[in-house]
């Protein structure tokens, strides 16, 4: 029997704050200011105290390119090496401690924008979900492309895995992202709700082991485990290291402390009332996960990471559109930071908080300078000095220390160990490309240039999702 389609209209609760628009010529002419300002100085420093050193300048130069290519090992060991630890004491945490079934009522929000490629696997992706209770919301944010005919289809009471599932379609006038999310949030029912992308695809048991933690009351939100799909190609395959070895790693040392600084995109389960709480999605930042996850945070709530709640993602297979999404992640970051600024200055606020902030500037803007500048610096010095022989051990150095990381995430989430050569190159070659993109990005954002969004041009796969949902 067919279904007779019932349309609704709602009231939504938008309670974004409209930021006042910032004047972009006084910014660009204080920023150029204080760089003069900074650079006048330090050049100062350099005709002072030069005259009264005992070394030469080749001398001084080459003594110089020691202690920093010390500190800079210090500081990238004690990074590692923390990260490391803290990752490995929650993942042998995780794999000892029980959890009771516990099974709530979930809505599961899809924003889409022109997904019309995409939308039909992952709606059908969701319905294969082992969970007994959900609802599945699209929200169709103005597409310009058939991903309203394709949703359509979709709609009503589809035969799931362990039930029938009530997908919902919402359209509205393209707003962006949060909008989208926002509206499919209070449209809900449920208490959790599963926020993702219209390209995600989900591991079978995501909801039934993200939403476990939800039993512990002061949990806000739970981070779910991202991994690219589409594999099997040089880039790709680079950025799935990546996500493992550089996201997710963090991500478990985050999540010993109950204190996950970024709830990504693909996958997030948050309680509504913590969303709530925080006013909801903001669209103000290029980075509304960052922005909502801090949020939550400043409110007292405890987040969580969750390895076995797997999405799969599509990653950027061309070069170009790699770096304009990490230029994007860059800006959208630093906004977020701004925007959340006086809790790096009063920790008094909430130190937990400040802790967090702290370190995602040190993570978006001083360790990229660091590894730009190091590289630069040691390349220069074997070239002008005689010391490439000191260089190459230290390159060695850190690619022994990405291989070691690598083997550790991948045999700990049971990856392709086809994967850990691409360390070779990872931190030298791979990295380096992505901090200089952080550094563009940082100075055209404190220069206040503006930017659009951009969106990344899906072209469907389901090579590793179909592989990876049947374990």
């Amino acid at each position: 029997m067919k279904q007779e389609l019932k349309k609704y209209q709602i009231a939504l609760d938008n309670r974004e704050v409209t930021p006042p628009r910032r004047d972009e010529e006084k910014l660009k002419l204080r920023a150029i200011i204080w760089s003069g300002i900074i650079s006048l100085i330090l050049i100062l420093i350099i005709i002072y105290t030069l005259p009264l050193t005992v070394l030469s300048f080749n001398g001084l130069l080459v003594y110089a390119s020691i202690v920093s290519l010390v500190i800079f090992l210090f500081v990238l060991l004690f990074r590692y090496f923390s990260i490391l630890i803290m990752a490995y004491l929650y993942i042998t945490k995780y794999t000892v401690e029980e959890k009771e079934g516990y099974y709530p009522f979930v809505s599961i929000i899809v924003p889409v924008y022109n997904e019309g490629k995409v939308i039909r696997d992952s709606i059908n992706s969701l319905l294969q979900l082992d969970y007994p209770t959900y609802e599945i919301i699209v929200v169709n944010d103005g597409s310009t492309d058939n991903t309203a005919e394709v949703a359509k289809e979709l709609v009503g009471h589809q035969q799931g895995r362990n039930s029938l599932v009530k997908v919902s379609l919402i359209n509205k006038p393209n707003g962006g992202k949060s909008k989208a999310l926002n509206a499919g949030i209070q449209y809900s029912e449920g208490d959790f709700v599963l926020c993702m992308d219209g390209d995600s695809q989900l591991s079978t048991n995501c909801l039934k082991m993200g939403v476990r933690h939800f039993v512990d009351p002061e949990i806000g939100a739970v981070a779910g485990n991202v991994k690219v799909d589409n594999r099997k190609k040089f880039l790709t395959d680079l950025q799935a290291l990546e996500y493992v070895e550089g996201l997710n790693m963090p991500r478990s040392a985050q999540g010993l402390v109950r204190a996950v600084n970024i709830i990504p995109g693909p996958i997030g389960i948050f309680r509504k009332k913590a969303l709530s709480q925080a006013g909801f999605y903001s669209s103000d930042t290029f980075a509304e996960d960052a922005d909502i996850t801090l949020k939550i945070l400043a409110n007292g709530w405890k987040l969580v990471y969750e390895p076995n709640s797997i999405a799969f993602t599509e990653a950027p297979e061309k070069l170009h559109q790699l770096l304009k999404q990490r230029y994007r992640w860059t800006r959208g970051i630093l906004q977020a930071i701004r925007k959340h600024k006086k809790h790096i200055l009063n920790p008094t606020l909430n130190f937990s908080n400040t802790l967090i902030l702290w370190g995602m500037f040190y993570e978006a803007l001083v360790w990229p300078a660091m590894n730009i500048f190091a590289n630069l610096f040691f390349i220069i010095v074997a070239l002008f000095y005689g010391m490439s022989s000191l260089v190459f051990f230290w390159w060695l150095g850190i690619m022994v220390l990405d291989m070691m990381a690598a083997i550790y995430c991948i045999a700990a989430e049971k990856e392709a160990f086809r994967l850990v050569p691409y360390s070779i190159i990872y931190r030298l070659v791979f990295i380096l490309m992505i901090d200089i993109t952080k550094a563009m990005a940082t100075v055209e954002e404190f220069l206040g240039i503006e930017m659009s969004w951009g969106k990344l041009e899906r072209v469907g796969s389901g090579g590793t999702t179909q592989q990876a949902k049947k374990k």
